[in-house]
């Protein structure tokens, strides 16, 4: 794995103080002067955190915007490893949290998704993990089961390869599945629970996968 450069730091620490000087002014200017009893200090604390989690969300879709990640292999000291690394630490630092300890229901879940820019369709929920949003798109009506884990990264020693992960509609990624960077999963396919599917695999439409490495067990029957 590649160290985080000192300036890759340096760039996401100024990130972050903008983040929390915006969050903690607004606090104050909405609430400051409000007489809000005994609760004031868990009020403002809570408004404060709120605030901080809305900022983070606008100030790394505009670092976004200004640096994407890029699919493919990410050379060192380049613009990519940049946003890469700086995505890194918005996760590890920020965003984890709210992703992997099951703190905010699943609806809410989604609306976190989407505002890290995963790329989700209608009636489509994941009570697992999703940990490169902007690399990941799925269809609708898919629902991604409980603790499982989605990825678009490729990590293998100092080499670092991003992959987006396309899955389709109406598909089922089962408890505690994994998908792997580069995946693609057809329309109507089920992952069982607990399967590992392997970067770069193409699951079919319809086709069922489960095991350790995951492969196709068989073909379910498209509805008409």
């Amino acid at each position: 794995m590649r160290a985080i450069k000192p300036a890759q730091i340096a760039l996401f620490l100024v990130l972050l103080a903008a983040i929390l000087t915006l969050a903690l002014l607004t606090t104050s200017l909405l609430l400051g002067e409000l007489p809000l009893g005994d609760f004031r200090g868990v009020t403002l604390v809570f408004a404060a955190v709120l605030l901080v989690y809305l900022y983070a969300f606008l100030v790394y879709r505009a670092f976004l915007y200004a640096l994407p990640l890029q699919e493919g292999v990410v050379p060192e000291n380049s613009r990519q490893e940049l946003a890469a690394n700086v995505n890194i630490l918005f996760y590890l630092l920020l965003f984890n949290s709210l992703i992997r300890t099951h703190f905010l229901p699943v609806p809410l879940q989604r609306l976190v998704y989407l505002a890290l820019g995963a790329e989700l369709g209608a009636n489509t929920y994941s009570a697992g993990a999703i940990l490169d949003p902007p690399l990941t798109r799925i269809g609708s009506n898919t629902i991604v089961g409980h603790d499982a884990v989605i990825f678009a990264h490729v990590i293998e020693g100092s080499r670092l390869e991003l992959k987006a992960v396309v899955i389709g509609d109406t598909v089922t990624i089962g408890a505690a599945a994994v998908i792997m960077a580069g995946v693609r999963i057809g329309d109507h396919a089920i992952v069982s629970a607990g399967a590992v599917v392997t970067k770069d695999s193409i699951i079919g439409a319809g086709e069922i996968w489960g095991g350790i490495p995951a492969r196709r067990l068989k073909a379910a029957a498209l509805p008409q």
